[in-house]
C-alpha cells in the first residue's frame, strides 16, 4: 500500500471524487436478502463506519461524493444471469433479485447521501456499465477515483476495472470495503492491486484531504 507521501497530489480535491458503491440493505443488513441466505457478515460493518468517515472527510474537503445503488427492475431482469442460477440448481430465494427499486432492500446502509449528492441507479455489476456515471465524472472534471463499497470481489471489482480500462486513477480504499468471505476479499484487493489499481487506507485518506483542505 502507499505511503502518504504524494497521495495529497494524487487524490487532490481538484481532481477526485469519492465512489461509495451498493452500501445497501440486501447486501449490508441482517435483514436484507445476502443476510437471509446466511451470508457472513462480519467484516461489512467495519467497511461502513470506514466509508462513514470517507464521506466525512470527502465533504470537508470538498470532493464530491458520489453514491452508487444497484436497483433492479422486472423488466431489466437479466435472461443469462436467471439461467445461470437454475444451473447451479439454486433455492428459489438465492435466484431472488436484490435491491428491487423501490424496495427496503434498496435502501442505503452506513453513509447516506445528502440531497445535493448524486446517486447513480445501476442494474449490473459495474458502476459504469449502462449509467451516466462517466459522463457526470468528465463534467465535473475528475479523473481520479476514491473507490469503496460493497462486495470487494464483485461490484468494487468490476467497477474499479472498468473505472481503469477508461483511464481513471484508480485509488481502492482497502478497509473501506468488504466481501463476505475473507480469501475473496484479499484475493480480489490482490488482483485489482497488481492490475487496476492503488491501495490505501482510510486514514490515509483522511490524512490526505486534511492536507489539503488546511
Amino acid at each position: 500500500m502507499t505511503g502518504t507521501n504524494g497521495l495529497e497530489e494524487w487524490i487532490h480535491p481538484a481532481r477526485s471524487a469519492l465512489l461509495i458503491i451498493d452500501m445497501q440493505v440486501d447486501f449490508a443488513s441482517p435483514e436484507g436478502l445476502m443476510g437471509r441466505l446466511g451470508a457472513a457478515l462480519s467484516a461489512v460493518p467495519d467497511a461502513l463506519a470506514a466509508a462513514e468517515r470517507l464521506a466525512h472527510a470527502a465533504r470537508a474537503a470538498n470532493v464530491p461524493v458520489m453514491f452508487v445503488a444497484l436497483q433492479t427492475r422486472p423488466e431489466e431482469d437479466s435472461a443469462a444471469w436467471g439461467e445461470r442460477e437454475l444451473r447451479r440448481d439454486r433455492s428459489q430465494e438465492a435466484r431472488a433479485e436484490p435491491c428491487r427499486a423501490g424496495e427496503p432492500g434498496a435502501a442505503f446502509v452506513g453513509p447516506q447521501p445528502s440531497p445535493s449528492e448524486p446517486v447513480i441507479a445501476k442494474s449490473r455489476y459495474s458502476a459504469f456499465f449502462r449509467t451516466p456515471l462517466d459522463a457526470e465524472l468528465r463534467e465535473r472534471g475528475v479523473d481520479t477515483l476514491i473507490v469503496c463499497g460493497l462486495t470487494t470481489e464483485c461490484c468494487v471489482d468490476h467497477t474499479v476495472r472498468d473505472a481503469f480500462q477508461l483511464d481513471y486513477h484508480v485509488f481502492l480504499v482497502a478497509d473501506a470495503c468488504a466481501a463476505y468471505e475473507p480469501d475473496l476479499h484479499r484475493a480480489a484487493l490482490k488482483s485489482l492491486d497488481l492490475n487496476c489499481a492503488i491501495l490505501v487506507e482510510t486514514d490515509q485518506v483522511e490524512a490526505a484531504w486534511r492536507v489539503d483542505s488546511a
